[in-house]
């Protein structure tokens, strides 16, 4: 299988590699080429950081389009930062648009009772039958490290988790996937999901 993990200066590389090479014993490609992205079996886009960071990248590499035109045919997953770039906009910093695969907002979490970001293990709830955690038990634990939540996305299947209030924590559709947690990070729950993922034939 070719795994193609897209390297715009934003990420879990290391770990995130390391993570799929042990959910399904293969050998990710780093790169942010185009050859490479148009011929991937499966796309992971990455992600820690700023959102208008993460897009000006994105433009400064020529991957928009490209990005844009592969998921009609090639199964994405967005990690972090990478779930948020892959929607509509963000006010991380200043308004920002996104790839605007998803129709979403990102707005960051406001509270004088907890503390932001949201850093640790909680909880998802998986709303209806699941490709990305299919035979994962209900309520599992993913590790989050998050400051931006998305409180709806249109038309995909969404699920959820409380942290001050409810926010989408992973979506899925035929070719687009997305976790605001870090599966690389999240122990056998993350290694399973990521298997599931990567073992997904739309």
């Amino acid at each position: 299988m070719n795994v193609v993990i897209i390297d715009y200066g934003l990420g879990n590389l290391a770990s995130l590699s390391s993570a799929v090479k042990e959910a399904h014993k293969c050998n990710p490609i780093i790169s942010h080429a185009a050859k490479d992205i148009s011929a991937a079996d499966k796309i992971i886009l990455p992600g820690v950081g700023a959102f208008d960071k993460a897009m000006s990248n994105l433009h400064n590499l020529d991957l928009i389009k490209i990005i844009g035109s592969a998921v009609n045919n090639i199964p994405i997953l967005g990690i972090c930062l990478g779930m948020q770039i892959l929607c509509s906009s963000s006010t991380e910093g200043s308004f920002t648009k996104g790839l605007c695969i998803v129709d979403g907002e990102f707005d960051r979490f406001s509270s004088t009772k907890f503390t932001v970001p949201h850093i640790g293990f909680n909880q998802v709830n998986i709303s209806q039958p699941s490709i990305l955690f299919n035979n994962i038990q209900s309520n599992p634990d993913f590790y989050f490290v998050h400051s931006y939540r998305l409180h709806s996305a249109k038309n995909i299947l969404c699920h959820t988790s409380n942290y001050i209030d409810n926010f989408v924590s992973a979506f899925e559709s035929k070719f687009i996937f997305g976790t605001q947690f870090h599966p690389e990070l999240s122990q056998s729950n993350g290694l399973k999901l990521l298997q599931n993922f990567l073992q997904y034939r739309a």
